[in-house]
Parts: C-alpha cells; structure tokens; sequence
C-alpha cells in the first residue's frame, strides 16, 4: 500500500477536483477512491488557547495551597492567630486547644482575694452541680471581670479551670472578627459546641468590648453589621433557644461601660468580679512570687524585699510588679552582678514608670535654676500642706519621658477625699508655676502637665462631686457613652461650670503663692541645694525646711523617715553618681559613664504613678 503526502489548501476544492478526474477516467462512482478526513494538530496547538486561563488560575492555586497549610508561624491545620486554615475560617480554634486542661491554680495566684472568694463558687458549681440543683438553685451562666489592664483577669480564669480540673477554651474578642461576612457567628457557634462536647468547660473571652459594645438605637448601628451579628450570636449562645449547661462564660474587660446591656444582664453574665488594682497587702504577695526565680544578695531577704517595694509601689498592677522584678534582674545583670541588689530595683521601679536619665540632656544655669525653683514650689508647698502626700524625693534629673523634674510622694491608699485634701492637691500642682512667677519673674510651659491635672480636678468637684455651692448637689458626669457627641447640661450652666472651676483654681493659685512667699528663704535655700546636688531626699528636706508640721501616718512613717529606706541617701545626685562611679572603677565592673547613668536613673517616674493614685 502506497501513502502519498500532499499540501491542500481546501479540503472542498481538492474533493470536487478528485471526483472531477475519477470522472473523466470513466471510474465508476461506486468504485470511487474514498476519502476519510484525521484532524491532527500538535500539543503546543492545543494548549495555546489555554494559556491565559493557566496563568490567572495557577497562582490562585499556590495561594490557596498556602493558606490551606497554615498562615504565619502556625502549624499546618492548626487554628489561632498565625494558623487559620482558609477552608475551615469559621470554625473557633481557641488558644491552647492541644491541652485543653489549665494547670493554673489559686495558689498561682496572688492577691485577689476577694475576687478569688467570688469565683470559687463557680469552681464548686463545676465540681458538683447536682447539689445545687436538688435546692432549686440555677448554676450561673457567666461572670464578667472587669478591672484595669494587667490585674489579673486571664490568670484568674485560667486558675478557675485548672482547679475545676475541666476544658478551658480561651479567645480573644477581636479573634471573631474577620473581613467576611458571617465569620464571626460561625466562630461563635463552632466555640459553644466545642464547650459542650467537652462540658463540664469554661470559656473565657478577653477583651469582649471588641464584640459586645452597646448596639445602637433607632436601628444606627454605627457601620458594623458584623459585630452585631456576632455579639446576637453570642446573646442566643449563652441563653437563649440553643442555651446548654455545663458550660460555664468567663469574660474580661476594663470598659464594662460600653458594653451591651443585654449582655450584662442576669442569665447571661449573672455576676461583676471587681478586679481592682492590688492594695498594699497584695502587693506584697504579688512580689514574692515574682521574687521567686530572682537571686537576690545575701544581705536581702524575699520578705524585705517584698515589704519595702510594695509600700514604695501604690497604684502599681500585678503586671507592673512582675516587669519590676524582671527589670532589676537586667540591671544586675547590665552591671555583670552576681545577684540582685535594691538599687536596681529601685532603678527599675523608675524604667518601668517613665524610663531612664538623659545623658545627653543640655540645660543652661538659668534653665536649671528654674527648674530647681519649679520642684521647690511643689516640694514647700507639699511640706506645710495638711492634706498633702508625704514627699519622698525631688529631683531635676531630666527623664527620657521628657520631664526635666518631679517631686516623688508617697499617698495613701484611700477611696475617700475630702474636700479640704483635693484644695490642697490642687495647691501644691499650683505650687511650680506661682515659684516660677514668683522668684523667677516669668513663667514657662514647665507646668502645661500640673494645669492639666489642676483642671481635671477642678472640674470634677464642681461638676461631678457635687462641691460647689453654685452648682449645688448636681453631678453631670458623661457616664452613658451615648452622651458624648453633647453636653448633658445647658448652655448657661456650663457657663458657671467653667466659672467656678476658674474660681476655685483662682483661689489656690492665690493660696500657694502666699504661702510660697511666706517660705521665700527656705525656699530658695531648697533650690541652690537641689540646683547642686540635683536630687534630694527625705533627710535633706529635713535639714533645709525642718520637721513635718503635720504628722505621717504610722504606716507610711518606717518608709519615708526611717534609716535603712532606700530614701536615705540622694540616689541620682550628683555625689552619689561619684561615689558609684568610684566604686565601679575599683571594682572594674562597668565604665564611669554607665555607673553615673545606673545612679540617676533613681529618680522621677514614680511621680506620674502617684499622682495617678492621688486622682
């Protein structure tokens, strides 16, 4: 059988020109040559056309591969934040959902005692819910804990479980929230199961004012569908028609007063755990925890230790007592120490508030000068004030903060204040500024910090606490967040809000600069010897304006006058940085530069902290 080749231009032409030619060689149509048509084309023929569906598909194809296996530093298939598979995004992959078990307990926990006394009901619930039952009595839902940042509240509900000995599924508020619609719903659905296949379990959400603040009215939703849609979600979860039991909610906050009433309510978060800021016998207990793993030197006993830092700490959280101890560990080590002294936790104390001295901090004579008559005010005024906190230190050392000076106090821990002793706050942060005006003959922005606090405080009486005869027994304090776009008062009454609050800074201003003027020499004795030592402390004010006239409180007393205080020697002076300085040279430590450094940083950042404590 012979094959012949040929180029066709047409397939019809050629077949009329063949059937022409069989015909003229008189061939039978019946014996025609037949002719049969194979398409054959090459395979780059055959994908050309694909070409540009492939390249939009295959990195669709990568991408989804990738987030499939786990995005970030999560382990392929593994939820939580760097491991969310994109297939399974509505589903809740609580932190920690390996180990579902806490191995926190309540003796983990220090302080608290009253918020501990307050959840152990639920641990007792937990354990034992029939016994409830047979009395009648319905097993809470929730507890809501509310406090400031860094108290305690994820520790103490990781201790809930871990005592209880069950489940604990543990998510932030914002983890519910994604860029697709109907995310956050499915998170919290696929959460509640997973509590329910698991129950007796506690779920604990930090942070819930990113989904449970308070919905809008008329139907104003502020632009966030979704969130509603998730805190709904939540509402119908914790009781309504889905509601199931052994799952006890935990949730953490410090805005409890944006939140959702319909969140709030009982039969979902039936109780509020105050969290509060740990008081001085707390405080203590908190440190010897963290003083645990700390090598101390051997002159420095725990129980020191934690005594002094927590008197000299008022208004410190469990979180900022935990970086103090990890902070002075880093001073020791900076300085190559073989174990921790109080010098560097004091050091730390002052890191952690406001940061270190400025070395490179440039004042001219006449910038120091008024600085120096600027923390004399405060410091006179402070002394030969009633009401006023005990002064533990003044200081001109400029702080990486941007103060170029404070006066350190050390208040007591009170609930109450007085008329009388908020008028004397108010004058001794007036105290700076009437020193200046009066001794340097103009005044500076040094005080811009002092007038605002001044301002806050004024206000608050005669608006808020209800200490201003004019005004009368009225507080117009903006506790609803839905007041904030307009003033609950009229237009005339803000008129004498401002007019009395202007009145009663007025009158202290006047008060302070009397009694400044009255105290011109000690005064300005306190200035040349803070303008050369550049810090003082409680002794040296002893020495310049004499004793106290108002007595200190005995247990604040062994703190600010005793010997052996970290206070007894002016830690950031200049003399003191020589003698440190001296020190490090024989020991061949560290250099001159570090040494006179680590020494000033003994000073201001605990001024901020009290004042916090004092509004």
């Amino acid at each position: 059988m012979r094959t012949m080749t040929i180029q066709l231009g047409s397939p019809e032409t050629f077949e009329a020109k063949l059937e022409q030619a069989q015909n003229d060689l008189g061939i039978s149509p019946m014996e025609h040559v037949p002719v049969q048509y194979i398409d054959e084309q090459d395979l780059m023929s055959e994908l050309l056309p694909h070409i540009p569906t492939l390249l939009f598909l295959i990195p669709l194809l990568f991408a989804a591969r990738f987030m499939a296996n786990g995005m970030g530093p999560g382990a392929p298939g593994v939820g939580g934040p760097g491991g969310r598979n994109i297939f399974s995004i509505g589903k809740a992959f609580p932190a920690g959902s390996k180990d579902l078990k806490s191995k926190v307990k309540f003796a983990d926990v220090a302080g608290l005692d009253q918020a501990k006394a307050e959840v152990v009901e639920f641990v007792d619930f937990l354990r034992s819910p029939a016994k409830y039952e047979q009395l009648g009595a319905r097993v809470p839902k929730g507890g809501l804990l509310v406090g400031p940042p860094g108290t305690g509240k994820t520790l103490l509900a990781k201790a809930v479980a871990g005592e209880a000995d069950c489940p604990f599924f543990s998510m932030s508020g914002s983890d519910f929230i994604e860029m697709f619609v109907g995310v956050g719903p499915s998170r919290v659905r696929d959460l509640f199961q997973q509590a329910r296949a698991n129950s007796p379990s506690i779920i604990f959400i930090d942070e819930i004012d990113a989904v449970g603040r308070r919905r809008g009215k008329g139907g104003f939703s502020g632009g966030n569908d979704e969130r509603e849609n998730t805190l709904n979600q939540m509402l119908v979860e914790m009781d309504g028609f889905t509601s199931g039991t052994g799952v006890v909610v935990l949730a953490g906050t410090n805005r409890v007063d944006i939140l959702d009433p319909a969140l709030t309510r009982p039969g979902r978060f039936d109780r509020q755990i105050a969290i509060d800021k740990p008081d001085l016998a707390e405080r203590e207990k908190i440190f010897m925890v963290h003083l645990k793993p700390v090598t101390l030197a051997k002159e420095l006993s725990a129980e020191e230790v934690a005594k002094r830092m927590a008197s000299l700490t008022p208004g410190f959280a469990g979180a900022d007592i935990a970086n103090i101890c990890n902070e002075a560990a880093i001073f020791a080590a900076r300085r190559t120490a073989e174990s921790v002294e109080m010098q560097d936790f004091e050091r730390a104390t002052e890191r952690v508030l406001g940061g270190l001295p400025k070395q490179n901090s440039l004042m001219s004579p006449a910038e120091k000068r008024t600085v120096a008559l600027h923390e004399s005010g405060h410091a006179v005024a402070g002394w030969f004030l009633e009401h006023a906190d005990p002064l533990l230190k003044v200081s001109i050392v400029p702080r990486s903060s941007g103060a170029l000076g404070f006066a350190q106090y050390l208040p007591a821990e009170m609930s109450l204040f007085s008329k009388e002793a908020i008028l004397d706050k108010i004058a001794v942060a007036l105290g700076g500024r009437a020193a200046e005006e009066l001794f340097v003959k103009k005044i500076s922005t040094g005080a811009s910090d002092d007038l605002d606090k001044v301002t806050k405080m004024a206000y608050s009486m005669v608006a808020v606490y209800g200490m201003n005869s004019e005004l009368g027994l009225l507080s117009y304090g903006q506790n609803n967040a839905s007041e904030q776009f307009y003033k609950p008062y009229s237009e005339e009454t803000g008129r004498k809000i401002d007019e009395q609050t202007r009145s009663i800074v007025d009158e202290q201003y006047k008060r302070v600069k009397e009694l400044l003027q009255e105290q011109s020499d000690k005064l300005q004795k306190l200035a040349d010897k803070l303008a050369e030592k550049e810090t003082l402390v409680y002794h040296d004010l002893v020495e310049v304006l004499g004793e106290r006239p108002y007595s200190i409180k005995e247990e604040l007393n062994k703190f600010v006058t005793a010997g052996g205080n970290p206070f007894t020697a002016a830690m950031g002076s200049k003399e003191s940085a020589e003698n440190e300085e001296d020190k490090e040279n024989k020991d061949g430590q560290e250099s001159n530069g570090d040494g006179a450094a680590a020494t000033q940083a003994q000073g201001s950042e605990s001024n901020a902290k009290e004042q916090q404590a004092q509004a």
